[in-house]
């Protein structure tokens, strides 16, 4: 039953041409502190004199942040953290975790506490103008949707007329909760939460009638559910939410290592490496693969980094199908069909530049 109900939460979401997730939104707070910028150059100096890389990211979300029973943190996000330090390290694990609230992450980054967020993070035009963050590649195309107790037959966003609606403060959630109710002509009462724990909690309790997130949120947080059976996610989307990694506006380089290590997972797909097989590719004849590989070439000399870093990245952690099917489809405990986060190749939007 809990598969059926996951697959029924998912169509719209990965049935809709472009969608989107939404733990983050454009409030008048994410225009706090924007005077704060990266001095050109400076990070990566700073994150290799310092021996490993602060990534700001979530550790209440399953498939995307979260701390498992052994205190590790493990998800789709993190593994893009790790992508970055095995890219700056050859070293996968040289990285420290920082737990961010949708309300500490901005400031986290702007203040130089992390050096990368990489927390279920929407690009926005706000965001990227005046909070002074610079998005790199979109790691997961999501969007918002809408969870209800089964019992409630509700199965439209009109039915919701006089609910009590929780909300994540500070996200693009709740903007696109008010825009949405107000387009429809509902009236509900909208109750903010400091985190997605307690919002959750609220639910189950009966204190609210519905809530509303990402729709991979929904998902995820259904397995973790007192009864998954009880719930029903509605088929609308809400918004489109592309989440991706960010950095502080201002340096370049660390800017084109954060992009350029994402998209090597991406490529690493494309052609077809992945971590178990990647040492046989480097003796492969293509020019396109030995520069990739750093066999040949200089890509990563460019950057400011080893010439094998995409090497590195994709030994150690993977590409980006194998960290996709491990945190959020085939091989997790979600099950998620790629959909528009497959490769232009099968059908989907994403996609890399060429290595050279």
């Amino acid at each position: 039953m809990i598969k059926k109900l996951l697959v029924i939460g998912l169509l719209a979401l990965f049935s809709v041409a472009l969608f989107a997730c939404s733990d983050e939104a454009a409030t008048p707070q994410d225009s706090a502190g924007t005077e704060t910028v990266a001095e050109g150059g400076k990070k990566l100096e700073e994150v290799k004199q310092r021996g490993k890389i602060i990534l700001g990211t979530n550790n209440q979300l399953p498939g995307f942040g979260y701390v498992d029973t052994n205190g590790d943190y493990v998800g789709f996000d993190v593994e893009f953290g790790q992508v970055m330090a095995a890219a700056i390290f050859g070293d996968k694990d040289a990285i420290e975790y920082r737990p961010l609230s949708s309300q500490e992450r901005f400031t986290a980054l702007q203040t130089g506490e992390v050096d990368v967020l990489i927390r279920n993070t929407t690009w926005t035009l706000t965001r990227d103008v005046e909070v002074g963050l610079a998005f790199g590649p979109t790691t997961f195309y999501d969007g918002q949707g809408m969870m209800v107790p089964k019992e409630s037959g509700i199965t439209t966003m009109e039915e919701l007329q006089g609910a009590r609606i929780g909300v994540e403060q500070g996200t693009t959630t709740e903007l696109n909760l008010m825009d949405q109710m107000r387009k429809r002509g509902i009236d509900f009462e909208p109750v903010v939460f400091q985190d997605q724990d307690g919002l959750v909690a609220a639910y189950e309790s009966g204190t609210i009638d519905a809530w509303t997130t990402d729709q991979s949120a929904l998902v995820a947080r259904l397995t973790t559910m007192n009864d998954p059976d009880g719930h029903v996610i509605l088929g609308e989307v809400l918004s489109k939410e592309p989440l991706g990694p960010a950095v502080l506006d201002g340096d370049s380089q660390f800017f084109d290592i954060m992009q350029w290590a994402t998209f090597a997972t991406m490529q690493a797909e494309e052609f077809g490496i992945t971590s178990e097989n990647v040492d046989e590719f480097l003796s492969s004849e293509d020019p396109d693969i030995q520069r990739f590989l750093g066999v040949d070439g200089n890509n990563g000399e460019q950057l400011g980094l080893s010439n094998d870093f995409a090497y590195q990245i994709i030994k150690q952690v993977g590409n980006f199908s194998e960290i996709f099917e491990r945190n959020l489809g085939k091989d997790s405990a979600f099950g998620l069909e790629r959909g528009i986060n497959a490769l232009y190749t099968d059908g989907g939007i994403i996609y890399s530049p060429p290595f050279r």
